[in-house]
């Protein structure tokens, strides 16, 4: 009798396991925001970025705010996952490379790296804490979303030279 009691607790504790890794794995179990690593910045660089948080838009290009999972100060969104800020992620080993393309908008320097099979990520340069902004497919040749970040970045996020 024993022996069965262990192989039931055993098949219940399977199905928690699964959801455990799942959200260790950063996947969404449906319906929610899609989920999204929280970067681990210094306190100093953490600073930042709370203060960046509260100066973000509720709308960036006609997309409601939709903050990812798990909640976080270092992490906003807009159109359930279409345009997802993170401040204080490391310093992209790209910002080495002589031949990285950088944009402009509105006075604030951004690294631009094209990802495959998905939108542009962004990440700002020159700046205290690193910012970085990913945009859906559909914002593939399109920086507007950058100029709704330009002004809280600019009053938040000290530049660093």
């Amino acid at each position: 009798m024993t022996h069965i009691r262990r192989r039931s607790r055993s098949a219940r504790l399977v199905p928690s396991a699964a959801l455990a890794v799942l959200a260790a794995a950063g996947c969404s179990t449906g319906g929610g925001q899609p989920a999204v690593t929280v970067p681990t910045p210094s306190s100093r660089a953490a600073a930042y970025c709370e203060a960046l948080h509260k100066e973000l838009p509720e709308t960036v290009v006609d997309l409601e705010r939709s903050d990812p999972e798990p909640d976080s100060a270092l992490t906003a969104g807009w159109g359930d996952g279409a345009i997802v800020l993170r401040c204080g992620v490391p310093r992209p080993s790209r910002m080495d490379d002589a031949q990285s393309k950088g944009v402009d908008a509105d006075g604030v320097n951004w690294l631009l790296e094209q990802r495959e099979d998905a939108g542009p990520r962004f990440t700002t340069t020159y700046r205290e804490a690193y910012v970085e902004v990913t945009l859906a497919t559909e914002f593939a040749h399109d920086i507007t979303p950058l100029s709704a970040f330009a002004g809280p970045v600019a009053r938040t996020v000290p530049e660093s030279l």
